[in-house]
C-alpha cells in the first residue's frame, strides 16, 4: 500500500531541483518518454489526495533517483526511510533535505509567514488507555508545507498494536492553532487546540482530544499535551514504544533523540507543571503564564543549540 506519496515526491524534487510539478514531470520524462508520470495527476498526488495506480511510476522513480530498490520499495516504505536510502545514495545530509522537502513549493510570501513551524517535533501527553493509566505517551508531530501554501500535519504513535499515523491540515491562526487529523485508513481522529507559536516554534502546547485507541472501550478523552522540536527527523528512528516508563523522565528522552537539555530537572517540572489539570471544577482552562514558562525555557534551549550553526554564517548586505 502506498504511503507518505507526498512528502516523497516534495523529497524528490527537492533533490532535483525541480521548482515546479511541470519540471518534477520532465525529469519522470527524461528517464521514460512515456512514463504515466503527468502534471495534472501529479498535483494531486503531492496534495495527499491521491497517489499513483501505475506500477511503472514507480519503477520510473527507482530510475530517476538511481537507488539500489524496487519499485514496491519506493511505493510502499515510510518517509523516514525514504529519506535515509535518497540521503546515503547522494551524499546528502539528511536534516538540510527533509526542510527543503518541507519547504518545497510554497510561495515566498507563505514561506515568510509560516516556515518558521515546518519542522518535527516530539509529543508527551496523558495516556488515554486505561491499561497505561498514569503513564505519559510520547507522539512526533510532522509540520510540513505543502504546494497549495497551507500546512499539513502528521501525528505518529508507536503503539504495541502497530503505528498510528493521522494526518490533515495545520492551521495556524491568530487566537490560536487547530489540527483536526484523521487516520488515512482508518477512523481515528484526533483535534488539537494550541496557542499560537512564535519564532523560533522551540514547543506548542495546548489540548489534543479524541478518544481511546487501546481498550475495551472507545472513550471519549482529552489531555494537555506539549509538543517540543527537534533538532531534526533522525533523532525518532531511536525511539521505540510510545509509553515512556511510569515517572520516566521527559527531559532524558529527548536527549536520547538528540536535543541538548541543560537543567532536566527545571524542564521535567515545568512539563509536569503544564500537563497537571488545573482544579476540579469541571473546568481546564491553561494560564498563560505556565506556557511562557515552558516557551522561554525552550527558546534559550533552542537558540544556543543553534548559536554555534548560525556563528559561521557571514552576514549579507
Amino acid at each position: 500500500m502506498a504511503q507518505d506519496i507526498d512528502r516523497k515526491l516534495r523529497l524528490t524534487a527537492a533533490l532535483l531541483g525541480a521548482g515546479t510539478v511541470k519540471e518534477l514531470a520532465a525529469a519522470f520524462r527524461r528517464i521514460n518518454p512515456s512514463t504515466p508520470f503527468d502534471v495534472e495527476r501529479a498535483h494531486k498526488w503531492i496534495q495527499g489526495r491521491a497517489s499513483p495506480r501505475e506500477h511503472q511510476v514507480y519503477d520510473d522513480w527507482v530510475r530517476l533517483l538511481d537507488l539500489d530498490r524496487s519499485g514496491d520499495w519506493v511505493a510502499e516504505c515510510g518517509f523516514d526511510g525514504f529519506l535515509a536510502a535518497v540521503g546515503l545514495r547522494h551524499a546528502a545530509d539528511v536534516d538540510q533535505l527533509s526542510q527543503r522537502a518541507a519547504s518545497w513549493g510554497v510561495s515566498t510570501r507563505a514561506a515568510e509567514r509560516e516556515i518558521f513551524i515546518v519542522g518535527t517535533y516530539a509529543c508527551y501527553s496523558h495516556a488515554w488507555s486505561p491499561y497505561y493509566r498514569g503513564r505519559l505517551i510520547r507522539g512526533f508531530l510532522t509540520i510540513s508545507a505543502a504546494p497549495s501554501r497551507s500546512l499539513v500535519a502528521t501525528y505518529e504513535e508507536i503503539l504495541p498494536t502497530g503505528l498510528l499515523r493521522l494526518t490533515g491540515p495545520f492551521t495556524l491562526g491568530k487566537r490560536v492553532v487547530n489540527l483536526d487529523l484523521r487516520e488515512p485508513h482508518g477512523d481515528a481522529q484526533f483535534s488539537f487546540c494550541l496557542f499560537p507559536p512564535s519564532p523560533p516554534a522551540s514547543i506548542l502546547a495546548g489540548f489534543m482530544g479524541g478518544a481511546t485507541i487501546i481498550g475495551p472501550d472507545a472513550q471519549p478523552s482529552v489531555t494537555r499535551i506539549v509538543i517540543v522540536r527537534l533538532p531534526g527527523p533522525r533523532g525518532r528512528a531511536t525511539a521505540s514504544d510510545a509509553y515512556l516508563p511510569r515517572d520516566g523522565s521527559v527531559s532524558s528522552d529527548l536527549e536520547a533523540m538528540g536535543l541538548s537539555v541543560p537543567n532536566r530537572d527545571t524542564v521535567d517540572r515545568c512539563i509536569a507543571a503544564f500537563l497537571k489539570a488545573s482544579d476540579d471544577s469541571g473546568l481546564d482552562q491553561i494560564a498563560t503564564v505556565v506556557y511562557r514558562d515552558l516557551v522561554a525555557i525552550f527558546d534559550r534551549m533552542w537558540l544556543e543549540a543553534m548559536a554555534p550553526n548560525t556563528r559561521s554564517i557571514t552576514p549579507q548586505g
